[in-house]
């Protein structure tokens, strides 16, 4: 019709003029009513059990690493590639979770994550042979991958006008999984009788209450606020984005794999770090503890803070020299100043949130959000993966762990440069 026409060039110039950094979803012509109060309260516990299995999986293993070792009798080397399994799991599976999501919905893969986690860490401990236990690891890290990947894309979906605030509730309870893992794995595991494999397998329950209220959402139709019917959705999506074209989608993978490589390094080798200066098992897994529960609050800060900049090298840069000065002190007096080293590394382990909220501010659809998780994650967790593994080769054959530290204090380098890149004020619409 005549008046549609005429309308249009004034819509494209009003999507044109809104600013690269406004994260917000715009109305959408047959868009249906929004959802109730109780299905975004639903929505969002899910959210945050969901991201309290992100990471047990990985710190408590971490925790129990020397006791795995002797039980399954690995080298150096072959522990290396255990603690390279989670960012070669996130990069493999990571690049399904788009597809998966259109086929079956987000809400189905997230919920199929869970039992996957909860099938995979009920297995590992009890199969007995290195390769088995790699396998039921990877189950349970295929589940944590299409996960990772789809919890920005749920958030900028069911809450779009509160990004930074959804992202910080589910990356501090994501933190809080993480800590409480690492502090509580060991105890456990001594209050009951000492078994390795009771230690780890634990944490398949809590990844089997997440499955609860997923499934609950699976059975409620309600769509998503200014989610269109399906004329528009598919023009919306059709134009496909030509996302490694863009800039700031590269720099977002590095920085999201350079501070995975730290993080995973973290979590699989700090505790036998601090054993091995000396330190107890219970005080080196506290001490990991502290290190992730330092991101619980600032997990929950630096999303709401980063939202509200329009550039977050700032905040990259600050989170970087605490890194760099963390790993100095782990170099030269991991015994001495182990409590500073592990809160100084546990705030440099907040670049995560950070780069979760800069997927949810590059992209201005939910489209390109999709996009731009699956591309930054995945591709981001691939360059993670020589990492854990370099770290337990130089520290077999290096005889100590000057070299492995030295390497994590180098890497901190050029991720402060990939999140400055990463952090600049556009969107992946303007690059592509």
């Amino acid at each position: 019709m005549p008046d549609d026409e005429t309308q249009t060039p004034t819509l494209n110039r009003e999507a044109i003029a809104r600013t690269p950094h406004d994260t917000r979803a715009q109305p959408l012509p047959g868009a249906a009513e929004g959802p109730s109060p109780w299905l975004l309260r639903l929505i969002a516990v899910g959210l945050v059990l969901a991201a309290l299995n992100l990471r047990p999986a990985i710190t408590s293993l971490g925790a129990l690493l020397e006791e795995v070792r002797e039980g399954l009798h690995m080298s150096g080397s072959v522990a290396g590639v255990l603690t390279s399994v989670p960012p070669l799991c996130f990069a493999v599976f990571g690049v399904m979770a788009p597809r998966l999501a259109r086929r079956f919905g987000a809400g189905t893969v997230v919920c199929a994550g869970m039992a996957a986690i909860a099938a995979g860490l009920i297995i590992r401990p009890y199969i007995g042979s290195t390769a088995g236990f790699l396998a039921a690891s990877a189950l349970a890290l295929m589940g944590i991958a299409v996960s990772n990947i789809l919890m920005p894309v749920i958030v900028k979906r069911w809450f779009p006008d509160r990004v930074g605030t959804m992202t910080g509730l589910y990356s501090m309870a994501l933190a809080l999984g993480t800590a409480l893992a690492a502090a509580v794995t060991v105890p456990l595991t001594g209050a009951l009788g000492g078994s390795w494999q009771t230690g780890l397998a634990l944490w398949a329950v809590l990844a089997a209450v997440a499955v609860l209220p997923w499934i609950v959402l699976l059975r409620d139709r309600t769509p998503a606020p200014g989610q269109p019917g399906p004329a528009v959705a598919n023009a919306a999506e059709s134009p496909a984005l030509k996302i490694t074209r863009s800039r700031t989608a590269w720099g977002l993978a590095c920085f999201f794999g350079l501070q995975a490589t730290a993080a995973y390094i973290t979590m699989g080798w700090m505790p036998q770090i601090f054993r091995d200066a000396g330190v107890s098992a219970g005080t080196a897994g506290v001490l990991l503890a502290v290190t992730m529960a330092m991101g619980v609050p600032l997990a929950f800060v630096i999303p709401r803070v980063a939202s509200r900049l329009k550039q977050q090298g700032p905040i990259v840069v600050v989170l970087g020299l605490c890194g760099l000065i963390g790993y100095g002190g782990l170099y030269l007096a991991p015994a001495a100043g182990a409590w500073a080293w592990a809160v100084l590394l546990g705030v440099a382990n907040c670049a995560f949130p950070l780069a979760l909220t800069m997927i949810g501010m590059r992209a201005r659809s939910g489209a390109g959000v999709v996009r731009l998780s699956a591309f930054a994650q995945s591709t981001g967790y691939l360059l993670s993966i020589p990492g854990p593994l370099l770290v337990g080769v130089l520290y077999q054959h290096s005889g100590g762990w000057g070299l492995p530290i030295a390497l994590m204090a180098g890497l901190m380098i050029p991720q402060m440069v990939a999140g400055i890149l990463a952090g600049r004020d556009r969107t992946i619409e303007d690059e592509c």
